[in-house]
């Protein structure tokens, strides 16, 4: 009823079910309950979700950002839908849009970086075009749904950038480095972002080292590690050396233990970098330290497709919940220690 409503051009503004923020705070502040349908604008089409991702940023910005300095958190323009990554079906699409139709399973990052616009925690959500591509048809939507925030990090860091934005956090541009042939050591291997950073650096032909918890060991080698350290066993920044390149997906403070690891001339990629406070080291060492803020792209996606579809990048399922659940998932994701993508089943 609601896609012909839609359809129809009907002048009465439906109901749809998400999970909106009235406040910020933990999981309790997620609720489950009507809100408007959302109303396509020029250069958008409107999706029917079939499934969304959690991310980080998700329970960041739930949180408040409390983790940045006052001046740099949001205010809060409550109710706020959450949600970035969607995977769905095309309901209706605005009319100056040429390259999707009705009918199109398509997934998407949404309008990210934006505050508390990307709405993907809801039965449907208006999406630019710029940021959507045609699901791939070799995985099912809960898969698809797992994939664009950080499969798309992976990419921007380690093959193409895509995007102009600066980092506010550093003072250069983000180069991606050459990894054919390269020693790759990826801290935090079986998360999000750190399963596809080893599927990728495999792909482009680098040797990779893999640092989890022994739980994922199974995991990371499947995904094609030729060395596994857990870290609750076995320090690996004080056995390995020489290394080309450390992609630190936990990032933060911490991340500066990694720079006796690589030679001169390498590098260190930590994903989250606030806090990180080693720079005057990392230059004595001759290491670059460089990071970048993930960006939408529809053209990355499109690319990334043909990959996810015939199998060479597979997307991991932590556990999956009931957008209904979404306060449990949340719950799930604050115990930490995910293997993959935590996903919400929304039809």
């Amino acid at each position: 009823m609601k896609d012909q409503q839609i359809a129809a051009g009907h002048t009465t503004r439906a109901l749809m079910k998400a999970v909106r923020l009235h406040e910020f705070g933990g999981p309790e502040v997620l609720r489950y309950e009507d809100a408007p349908m959302p109303e396509i604008k020029k250069g958008e089409v409107l999706v029917k979700v079939h499934a969304s991702a959690l991310n980080p940023p998700d329970w960041y910005l739930r949180d408040g950002y409390r983790s940045l300095p006052p001046e740099w958190r949001p205010e809060g323009d409550f109710p706020m839908i959450l949600g970035t990554d969607i995977s769905g079906v095309v309901t209706a699409v605005a009319e100056d849009v040429k390259d999707f139709k009705v009918g199109d399973e398509v997934y998407s990052m949404v309008r990210f970086f934006s505050i508390g616009e990307s709405k993907g925690y809801a039965e449907y959500v208006n999406v630019p075009v710029s940021d959507l591509a045609i699901k791939p048809g070799g995985i099912d939507h809960i898969h698809a749904a797992g994939a664009p925030m950080s499969l798309l990090t992976a990419w921007q860091f380690l093959v193409e950038v895509g995007h102009g934005h600066p980092n506010p956090l550093q003072d250069h541009p983000h180069v991606p480095v050459e990894l054919s042939g390269k020693t790759v050591l990826v801290n935090g291997a079986a998360g999000g972002v750190g399963h596809f950073v080893v599927q990728i650096a495999k792909l482009r032909g680098a040797k990779v080292i893999g640092v989890a918890s022994g739980k994922h060991e199974s995991i990371v080698r499947g995904l094609g590690v030729d060395e596994f350290f857990d870290y609750t066993q076995t320090a690996a920044e004080d056995i390995v050396s020489g290394l080309d390149l450390v992609v630190d997906t936990i990032g933060g403070p911490s991340a500066g233990r990694f720079l006796k690891t690589l030679k001169r001339g390498g590098a260190l990629f930590p994903i989250y970098p606030l806090g990180f406070a080693d720079g005057e080291a990392a230059e004595k060492l001759g290491v670059t330290v460089s990071s970048l803020q993930v960006r939408s792209s529809g053209a990355q996606l499109a690319q990334l497709a043909g990959l996810l579809d015939d199998g060479s990048i597979k997307v991991i399922i932590d556990s999956t919940f009931p957008l209904s659940a979404t306060r449990e998932a949340h719950e799930r994701a604050a115990k930490g220690h995910i293997q993959g993508k935590i996903v919400l089943t929304v039809a």
